[in-house]
């Protein structure tokens, strides 16, 4: 399982959202290993509508229907058709914990997947608690990195966080400079169960070619 981050970056904007999504759909259905655009919210629909893919968003706030100008809804996003949503990743972080549990919660409400970030062993302590349907651990200096990451900086807190997220039987997802076929490997051999990647996919010259080379980790 391989979640695309498509963040703001040009390369995954409006058109090249779409582009990019056909790339990733192709692949995907190759190699058999599920892959997720994660898309901004004001292309959903449009991306929904031209994938097989599921499509995530990046980001909800923990509130329903009312006077919340400039919030997104857990219960619209679910009425487009996404199926999961990221919280609280390093650039997009709750400003406290209990707003992350309520957005958690009112994901579950609603019936809307979760990816919830930690940007420290303490932090993803706290998170796997909150049973979301996946957890990350994601140092922040690392994330957007490309030429290290988290597998050769850091693979003793792969393990780690592995053991961490067994405890309450959720799939560790690994990011922060995840770009090369070695890192997925590692990570995988370290307890992974998937990964999550933007710039080496959304920014490369050739996203089918980076997104292949990362799934060969695979084998």
């Amino acid at each position: 399982m391989i979640f695309i981050n498509f963040k703001t970056y040009e390369q995954g904007s409006g058109q090249k959202a779409l582009q990019l999504t056909r790339v990733l759909e192709s692949v995907s259905l190759e190699t058999q290993i599920k892959v997720i655009p994660v898309v901004q919210i004001i292309d959903a629909e449009m991306v929904i509508d031209s994938t097989k893919l599921d499509v995530w968003i990046q980001h909800v706030d923990p509130v329903s229907y009312g006077a919340h100008t400039g919030w997104v809804l857990p219960e619209e996003a679910v009425r487009v058709g996404l199926k999961g949503v990221f919280l609280n990743h390093s650039e997009h972080k709750f400003e406290d914990f209990e707003l992350l549990k309520k957005a958690n919660a009112r994901c579950i409400e609603v019936d809307l997947k979760t990816l919830v970030f930690a940007d420290s062993i303490e932090e993803l302590e706290k998170v796997v608690a909150l049973k979301p349907n996946y957890v990350s651990y994601e140092p922040p200096e690392l994330v957007g990195e490309t030429e290290k990451s988290v597998a050769t900086e850091k693979p003793e807190i792969i393990s780690q966080a592995a053991e961490i997220a067994k405890k309450e039987n959720l799939p560790l997802i690994v990011g922060a400079g995840i770009h090369s076929k070695e890192d997925v490997k590692k990570s995988l051999e370290l307890g992974a169960e998937g990964f999550a990647v933007a710039t080496k996919v959304v920014k490369a010259d050739d996203p089918d070619k980076e997104l292949r080379e990362l799934i060969s980790g695979y084998k």
